[in-house]
């Protein structure tokens, strides 16, 4: 009979197989150890192409914001051109005002009226004269009312006067200005 000595090469076996899981292991560490690298290196290119987009988005911030001081400054300009430009079109309204109502004062003054004193104060204006009698003087204020510039005529003060022995009429009148 033959004795094969089976212990040996179960030692043997057991060997080789504590050599492949330490190669196993060893191959398990290197391989973590290169998953563990990849992400490493991943991460930070990631992180550089977030920072390098921080950095460009910034930089374009920095353009928006001198933009819209740009912008703000213009616009401020804007506004006081326009506000000189309402100024001239309100100074060429008003130029012509004087004019026109001069003119429809002389249109609507009757012959027996001398005027003595016109007052403008805002869209109102007082006209204050001497005249014969009681009746031109409502003749006058019918004229003016007649008129398309002046409203809400009234007659203010009414008082009988005496010029070098005549009998007249002062009296001041206010009315409004509608041009």
């Amino acid at each position: 009979m033959i004795k094969i000595n089976l212990i040996q090469k179960r030692k043997e076996k057991k060997k080789v197989g504590i050599r492949k899981e330490f190669i196993v292991f060893f191959l398990s560490i290197a391989l973590l150890f290169t998953v563990f690298a990849l992400i490493q290196w991943k991460t930070g290119k990631e992180k550089e192409e977030i920072l390098s987009e921080i950095s460009k988005t910034k930089k374009e911030i920095d353009h928006y914001k001198s933009q819209i001081a740009e912008i703000n400054k213009a616009k401020e300009t804007q506004k006081i051109y326009q506000e000189k430009l309402n100024v001239i079109d309100s100074l060429r309204k008003q130029k012509s005002t004087p004019a026109k109502v001069l003119d429809e004062i002389s249109m609507s003054k009757l012959e027996k009226i001398q005027l003595e004193a016109l007052k403008k104060t805002g869209s109102k204006i007082e006209i204050s004269g001497v005249a014969s009698d009681d009746e031109t003087v409502a003749n006058f204020m019918t004229n003016l009312r007649k008129s398309k510039i002046f409203k809400n005529v009234d007659l203010i003060v009414s008082e009988q006067i005496e010029q070098n022995k005549i009998k007249l009429k002062k009296f001041v009148l206010s009315c409004e200005i509608f041009v």
